[in-house]
Formats: structure tokens, sequence, C-alpha cells
């Protein structure tokens, strides 16, 4: 399921700037699962803390995709150096994925709808 309270919030209170950067991370599990629910809950943790970072997105419906969204390509860059995510990303080749895809788009605008 697509967690957005959390987003609309830090819409708000963030305002994303008109352009920024969105890395999505689409894959397919192994039946292997065990560390990775609390791997992925460290990641995004880890990733809330790291300079440049500006919000995430998550839905799992077989295929899982998250979307991380940042300042800069240079932000990018360093959270994929980070030690701790180069481990999670190993264990992920190793272990939890059966497939993966990584995609890098730079987001020229955005607008939304709310109801609320």
């Amino acid at each position: 399921m697509l967690k957005v309270s959390s987003l609309f919030k830090s819409i708000k209170t963030n305002k994303l700037r008109s352009s920024y950067y969105a890395v999505i991370f689409s894959s397919l599990q192994t039946t292997d699962t065990e560390g990775y629910s609390e791997m992925a809950e460290q990641m995004e943790l880890l990733a809330r803390t790291q300079p440049g970072f500006l919000e995430f997105e998550h839905a799992r419906e077989g295929i899982a995709i998250s979307i991380s969204y940042w300042e800069s390509m240079e932000a990018i860059s360093q959270w994929k150096a980070n030690l701790d995510h180069l481990e999670a990303q190993r264990l992920g080749r190793d272990k939890w994925y059966a497939w993966y895809k990584i995609r890098i788009c730079k987001v020229e605008r955005e607008y939304e709808f709310n109801r609320e």
C-alpha cells in the first residue's frame, strides 16, 4: 500500500523544490526474505538523515516500487556510496531480490490534488 499521508505532510512543511530528482527502485523479491523488513526499515530511516533527502514513497503488490526524492544528483551519489547502504545492496543482490531495476529521473514539475 502506498504511504501518502506522511508525503502530504512533508510536502506542506518542506515545500519541495520545483526541480529535484527521483530514484525509482522496482524489485521482485525471492522467497528468502529473512531480515529484509528490518533492513528496509533501517535504510529508510538512514536515508531520511542524509543531506539532500526529500521524501520516500513505497508500494508493493507483487513488484515493489520504492521512490526516494533528492535535491541533487550529488546527494543521490552520496547515498549510493553510504557504507550501510552498500551492505544492504550486497544483501539484496545475494539474498533478497530475484530482480530489480533503478531509474533516476529529474522532476521538472509537480502538482497534486488532495481532497482533505
